[in-house]
């Protein structure tokens, strides 16, 4: 059960639905399983952030690092996610670096 403010938390439709169309592509996905979709999106992305946030707080750190998401993944079963991150993360510290210049 969510408190007030978290219902207006949710991952944009249309994101959704182009990772669908992208994932599945010939495949017809009802509306309502899209929307079953983004609520477990919202909720799985609540449950590691939340994690997350245990563990810096934790660590004495007042931001929450790649290091804590990881750790949070961990420690709540979803260790087999680790090494897509990890890439996912050295991706986007590539194109930052890219911005940079």
């Amino acid at each position: 059960s969510s408190s007030g403010n978290d219902d207006d938390l949710t991952i944009p439709r249309a994101a959704i639905n182009k990772m669908i169309k992208e994932t599945l592509p010939n495949v017809r996905v009802a509306n309502d399983a899209r929307e079953l979709v983004v609520n477990c999106c919202t909720e799985f992305i609540h449950l590691i952030s939340s994690e997350a946030n245990e563990i810096c707080n934790k660590s004495e750190k007042k931001t929450i690092s790649p290091e804590h998401v990881i750790q949070a993944l961990e420690s709540l079963g979803f260790g087999s996610y680790i090494s897509e991150v990890k890439e996912v993360l050295q991706e986007c510290k590539t194109v930052a670096l890219k911005r940079r210049k």
